[in-house]
């Protein structure tokens, strides 16, 4: 018995080092315990013991002296590593380096710090942003009609005005330049709430403030440029698009064609050195109503006149599009959302050197611009129009399952409509969690380019499956165009949300982990570096860590795995055992990320499902961290513990089933059966919400009307006489009214004082025998007309069906 206890308690000390990832002179200690226990419980003999004493201390130091070290081991693995480690050219290396680490570094580590997230505090909406919000935008929405903008295929021109007038198209421009100087989650909540009621006008103001000509001049411009042109396009004087995308050139954006040479030409009645441009860009969003031109190209000085480098690299200018060359107006019709995109092509356009963004300095650095700023453009602009289609679904539907009825009973009481109606619930939830933490760091200061990618492209596959489960849920209703239908739009945007700025396959399968594991690793890019140096030093200390870092992190899911995620010391909480299994999760990632590296080496790169699913583990790991904060800082609705565990147990269960994947697709036998063993087990034994808590999530749309608001505050509510959102707010209010006095007659049909007829006909009898009141009578009438009003679609005479766009 003291034997077998005896190795219990080493193997604990084992694991106890594990789940606070120590370094490698404890473990030597831990192993010595180790052996020192088997000898002295009698297990083995004093010669054994010496021998085995004396590799522990031979062990302790070869790898505790470091020039030793290094002689023995760093020098003959600089070789193996360097032909591992995949081969990076300068715009593959930029892109990959591009914004900061913040949140993923966590992750990646395997040991989050969840004080460190508690502590975070999200900046909230200033007093400015919020009566923005409810004065100039409210009024903005209300002179938007959706239906007629697609019908015109643009918005009228009292619109535009009012964008100039009060300054949309300068959100993100400091004060000092005429901008409004909005933080960034006042920028995106501002976009999600015109989404809510225009993606066409959505766009057009989310372009100008997110990936164009006004951010790249507030981080490189010179102050010239900031001062001729952020006046401008805060005001609206200027109407910026960017030109990056072309026929050869999508989502290998680096691979343009469009190329400048460097020379002498006339400008303004002067000679002058400059560049002579010539593109051919596709996919422009505001290209045809636009006045200033972003673009990118590769610059070259053939002739020398700038030094010895003939390819100079991408370069990013800013040229006027009424120049000599440029053809610009033509449109695209993106799915038929109304919003300006075409092509721009320029034949032998001259510009001089003072049109690169930043000056001569910049030349060469446009793809680290580009990278940099859409690292921070693209965690907000679409993330915001996808939690406004998010929103108004919850919305909609929340209200229009009450509303409508079958069989004397709402839709919403079928345990068929109440499964999509709990994933619209638990992802709109999620979805704008995700939205607040992102924006929290972007505000922080950070650049996090990872989790930017994660918020785009798992946001926008969010709002597919929330709009697809709201257009289920309206059937017929949702299919018929017309004034009355808001879902329709909502459902053309969605490929356009999926598409642009980087698609979202190409971001998840190679985009979000392929930088994640080099930018976010404790020791990947540390690796890199030393190999790219040849430094034997640098390598030294990179795969010792590493060899450690494996080591623990394999303990330590193992040790949470056969625990339960018990082990794992969490802050207390109402959701403890949730985030206990978050850090089992980030352990589990961890060392199944290192595992799929070290038996792919270079070839991950290539195995794109791999690296795609192992990018779904990482992005629902920072969904369920948004998830958790968002809880903690919210005011605890009874309704938000529901949310928060259904919005968990999808992320839990979604991480854990992209692993398994990584898993059963590793290409070594032995690598496989090692990740089981120590990753699950047990095998996979988290599951999706079940269908109880998905009753109640729905019913937090349904009955709770705190909830169903404060899911949904981001969106424009327009009065009750407007067709569509409006008439079904008023037809719910009607309808919630109208409860008790239904509850009455149900009651009395029942207790045998009513027969049973249809509703419309029970209403009559139960006034005629005093069950109801006149007034109620009057209620249950409302709220019947309200009903009929709501579940009506378009109809078009002949004439007028011939004329629809």
């Amino acid at each position: 018995m003291l034997i077998v206890v005896g190795i219990i308690l080493a193997i604990a000390a084992l694991f106890a080092l594990a789940i606070g990832g120590r370094g490698w002179q404890a473990w030597c200690a831990a192993v010595a315990i180790l052996f020192a226990t088997w000898i002295a419980l009698g297990v083995g003999s004093p010669i054994t013991f010496s021998i085995l004493l004396i590799l522990a201390v031979a062990l302790a130091v070869v790898t505790g002296f470091a020039p030793l070290r290094r002689l023995l081991f760093a020098r003959a693995m600089m070789p193996v590593v360097q032909q591992v480690l995949p081969r990076m050219g300068d715009t593959e290396r930029t892109a990959l380096e591009a914004g900061t680490v913040w949140w993923d570094g966590e992750i990646f580590s395997g040991i989050p710090n969840w004080k460190r997230l508690a502590e975070f505090e999200c900046q909230p909406l200033s007093p400015r942003e919020q009566a923005f919000l409810d004065e100039q935008v409210d009024t903005l929405c209300r002179m938007l009609d959706d239906w007629q903008i697609e019908q015109e295929r643009g918005m009228p021109e009292a619109v535009w005005d009012y964008l100039r007038r009060e300054r949309f198209f300068g959100m993100i421009i400091p004060e000092q330049f005429g901008g409004l100087g909005f933080s960034e989650i006042g920028h995106s909540r501002v976009v999600t709430r015109i989404a809510s009621r225009s993606i066409a006008a959505a766009v057009t103001v989310m372009v100008p403030n997110s990936l164009g000509p006004g951010e790249l001049l507030l981080h490189y411009g010179t102050e010239a440029q900031k001062n001729e042109y952020l006046p401008r396009l805060a005001d609206g004087s200027e109407i910026p698009c960017f030109a990056l995308t072309g026929p050869e050139a999508g989502s290998d954006a680096a691979a343009t064609q469009s190329h400048g040479i460097v020379e002498h030409g006339m400008w303004q009645g002067e000679q002058v050195l400059g560049m002579r441009l010539t593109w051919n860009k596709r996919y422009i969003t505001l290209a045809p109503v636009a006045t200033l031109i972003g673009l990118a190209f590769r610059l070259k000085d053939p002739h020398g006149l700038l030094g010895e480098n003939e390819d100079l690299g991408i370069t990013c200018a800013l040229i006027h599009s009424d120049l000599p060359g440029i053809e610009i107006g033509d449109h695209h019709d993106p799915m038929g959302v109304p919003f300006n995109n075409g092509p721009i092509t320029g034949t032998d356009v001259f510009v001089p050197l003072d049109s690169i963004i930043g000056g001569r300095e910049q030349i060469g650095h446009g793809w680290r611009m580009l990278m940099e700023s859409l690292a921070a453009g693209r965690s907000i602009s679409l993330p915001a129009l996808a939690i406004g289609a998010a929103q108004m679904s919850t919305r909609i539907c929340g209200a229009y399952a009450s509303v409508r009825e079958q069989f004397d009973t709402p839709i919403g009481r079928f345990e068929g409509i109440e499964e999509p109606l709990a994933r619209i619930a638990g992802m709109t939830y999620l979805m704008s969690a995700t939205r607040t933490l992102t924006c929290g760091a972007l505000d922080a200061g950070e650049r996090p380019a990872v989790l930017g990618s994660i918020a785009k492209a798992y946001l926008t596959e969010g709002m597919r499956e929330v709009v697809a489960d709201a257009m289920d849920i309206r059937a017929g209703a949702a299919i018929q165009r017309g004034p009355r239908n808001l879902l329709s739009r909502m459902w053309m945007a969605v490929p356009v949300g999926i598409t642009v700025e980087g698609a979202n396959i190409l971001t998840r399968s190679m985009i979000i982990y392929g930088q994640g594991a080099i930018r976010c690793h404790p020791f990947v890019h540390k690796l890199i570096d030393a190999a790219g140096k040849n430094d034997t030093s640098l390598m030294d200390k990179a795969v010792f860590g590493y060899v450690n870092f494996v080591a623990t992190r394999a303990m330590r899911s193992f040790a949470l795995a056969v625990s339960g995620s018990r082990l794992a010391g969490v802050p207390e909480g109402d959701l403890k055992r949730q985030v206990q299994h978050l850090s089992r999760m980030s352990a589990a990632f961890a060392f199944v990320s290192d595992l799929s590296m070290m038996t792919l080496g270079g070839a991950l790169k290539r195995r794109e499902k791999i690296s795609g699913r192992l990018a779904d583990a990482l992005a629902w790991q920072y969904i369920a961290a948004a998830v958790l904060k968002r809880y903690q800082d919210n005011a605890k609705l009874a309704s938000h513990y529901d949310l928060a565990s259904w919005s968990l147990a999808t992320a839990l269960y979604r991480a854990q089933e992209a692993l398994v994947g990584v898993i059963e697709n590793l290409p070594s036998r032995p690598a496989r059966i090692l990740a089981r063993c120590v990753v699950f087990p047990f095998g996979a034994r988290f599951r999706p919400p079940s269908d109880r808590l998905g009753q109640r999530v729905a019913r937090t749309i349904l009955e709770d009307r705190e909830a169903r608001l404060d899911l949904t505050a981001d969106i424009f509510v327009p009065g009750p006489d407007e067709t569509g959102l409006g008439t079904l707010e008023a037809a719910l209010d009607k309808a919630v009214r109208a409860i008790p006095v239904e509850t009455k007659i149900r009651d009395a049909v029942r207790s045998g004082v009513l027969e049973r007829a249809p509703g419309y006909m029970l209403d009559d009898m139960a006034l005629q025998v005093g069950v109801i009141s006149e007034q109620e009578y009057e209620w249950m009438d409302e709220a019947r007309e309200a009903r009929n009003e709501v579940v009506q679609v378009d109809v078009f005479d002949a004439e007028t069906y011939r004329t629809l766009r």
